[in-house]
């Protein structure tokens, strides 16, 4: 049975079905208020999280040690920390290759500064986008195998059997991608993501392997009588990771996140705090600021520019460094930015063209720079609701990135496509994935890759509905309310910040540049909220709450904290309205 629309909004200014929460979900968040003293609004995105009255407590508290599993769970963790133990006591010549996105570069981190803390060094490769490609290739293992006695593949290499084969030293793994039955031939496959794992830490990024692995070799050097460096200070690497992977902040993750922030915002590392400044953060760190600002600046080396930076950024000590390498990522994150917009543009066109009610939207286009093409495929997929692939062809070869929606598999689906011939190669875990494809070959692929995704429900539900968690009063507003909600997070993939409703409020207006509006609202009794809402003229929405007339509105959005001047108040970032 259909649910009723949430204050009756069947259609919003955005086009969107508001629906609230189900009858036993209010009644459930009202139990709990009654039990708890929590408040009501805090329960309901409780409840919304599957949690008990019960389990509050430890859910608003989570602590590391008690989320934190047993390293030694995971399959190959054993033989890879004696393996890595063994090189750090014998001196031997260490090489970490890595991913050049932001997982690949915290990894990577992650273990240069556990080594600089032994008094070790290691060298650091990040293949080259648009050469190398993702991954472990021939060349490159060779060259590193030549000159080194070890070499540690993170945030790649499950299905680099030729590479690793070609590398002519040992090799350990330690991945989070989607793996196959065959193992590439390395000393160790650290991988949640491998096929005889349970799946119970899947939602681990590749930086988390990698912290799992220190904590081993902590555990083994504490057996011996040896302090290994300080792993909580490391934190801060692995919510960045975690956060700008889009991995879901459950279980661990959450509290890594959590933690991770707290060691940020003590700002120590002097790469994050280069990069803070020259982004202009003046506030403690947020998943936002993980996701939206640092993320993209890390990114933007292995993008459009030198493929290490951003790794560089992560591991350097040196606060000088830092600051020439932060000021070179933020201007190649502004040119990134200004590609991505036209390739964004010419991508959403062909998308719109060929229909974006399938299960798939996709797009391909000759020079669009490999480097956007998956920030291109997120912004398809946030428009549209579907999985989404952006392909940039060269030379007759199109190399591609995809992003898909909560309970649709990409990863898997692509690497069936990979083995049923249709792609050159591919992969990625649920969320995202990597292609590359011949030209003649991506309209078959694509087709067949919109059939899979179709089994697993790509596209049975449109865009067109938006969560409401609770109602509330402008009077509720408070930062300490905000504070306590706050409790529930962090927030973002696979648990969203929480959506309120304020129901038939006159609002006062005016346009802030181009594209954005500031609004206050209130419900007569003193109490008044001011609201943002972003990029409010690229449709409807912004021109009719402008120009309100003595229309009253239904407002939906997150509720923030903004602190200006020396003052706290709350704000609400507005994502949706309604003529009352």
């Amino acid at each position: 049975m259909r649910q009723n629309a949430f204050l009756n909004v069947e259609m919003s200014l955005n086009g969107r079905r508001w629906v609230g929460p189900s009858g036993d979900e209010a009644r459930l968040a009202e139990a709990m208020a009654q039990s708890t003293r929590l408040p009501l609004a805090l329960c309901h995105t409780l409840v919304r999280r599957g949690v008990t009255p019960d389990q509050t407590a430890a859910f608003l508290a989570p602590a590391l040690r008690d989320l934190l599993p047993d390293p030694l769970t995971l399959r190959d963790m054993a033989p890879a920390a004696e393996r890595f133990l063994a090189a750090v006591r014998r001196r031997e010549r260490i090489a970490v290759f890595a991913d050049y996105d932001v997982d690949g570069g915290s990894s990577a981190a992650l273990l240069l500064t556990w080594l600089r803390a032994m008094g070790r060094q290691a060298t650091l490769y990040i293949p080259d986008r648009i050469d190398e490609g993702y991954g472990p290739n021939v060349p490159a293992m060779q060259s590193l195998g030549a000159a080194h006695d070890l070499i540690l593949c993170v945030d790649c290499g499950t299905l680099s059997h030729e590479p690793i084969a070609a590398a002519g030293c040992d090799v350990i793994v330690l991945d989070h991608h989607l793996g196959t039955e065959t193992l590439p031939p390395a000393v160790a496959v650290v991988n949640p993501n491998r096929i005889d794992e349970s799946g119970d830490l899947g939602h681990l990024c590749a930086a988390s392997v990698v912290f799992l692995l220190l904590v081993e070799a902590n555990r083994r050097l504490r057996g011996e009588g040896v302090t290994g460096p300080d792993l909580m200070a490391m934190l801060d690497l692995v919510a960045l990771a975690t956060v700008a992977d889009v991995a879901p902040l459950i279980g661990v993750n959450r509290a890594l996140v959590r933690q991770g922030l707290k060691v940020m915002a003590r700002r120590e590392r002097p790469g994050l705090l280069a990069l803070a400044d020259v982004a202009r953060m003046d506030q403690a760190p947020t998943p936002y600021a993980l996701g939206f600002v640092l993320g993209p600046r890390v990114n933007a080396g292995g993008r459009i520019g030198q493929a290490d930076l951003g790794a560089r950024l992560l591991a350097t000590d040196d606060p000088r460094e830092a600051a020439t390498l932060a000021q070179r990522l933020d201007e190649l994150n502004t040119e990134r930015r200004e590609v991505e917009a036209r390739v964004r543009e010419e991508a959403m066109a062909q998308a719109e063209a060929r229909g974006l009610e399938a299960p798939l939207v996709w797009a391909a286009g000759e020079g669009w720079h490999p480097g956007v093409v998956g920030i291109v495929a997120a912004r398809m997929k946030e428009a549209t609701n579907r999985p989404a692939i952006v392909i940039g062809l060269e030379g007759g070869i199109g190399k591609g990135s995809g992003r898909s929606v909560a309970g649709v598999d990409l990863g898997a689906a692509i690497q069936r496509l990979a083995a049923d011939g249709l792609l050159i190669k591919g992969g990625g875990h649920r969320m995202a994935a990597g292609l590359t494809v011949a030209k003649d070959q991506i309209e078959p692929a694509m087709a067949r890759l919109a059939d899979l995704l179709a089994r697993q429900g790509a596209g049975e539900e449109g865009p067109r509905e938006l969560r409401i968690d609770s109602l509330l009063m402008p009077t509720a507003c408070t930062p300490e309310m905000v504070d306590q909600i706050e409790q529930a997070g962090p927030f973002g993939q696979a648990a969203p910040a929480p959506r309120f409703a304020f129901a038939d409020m006159p609002v006062t207006s005016r346009r802030i540049g181009d594209k954005h509006l500031k609004l206050s609202f209130g419900d007569g009794m003193g109490q008044r909220v001011e609201a943002i809402a972003f990029n409010a003229y690229d449709g409807p929405f912004g021109p009719a709450l402008d120009n309100p007339g003595h229309n009253r509105f239904h407002l939906a959005g997150r509720l923030e904290l903004n602190h200006w001047g020396g003052r706290t108040k709350v704000q609400l970032r507005l994502e949706d309205a309604a003529i009352a």
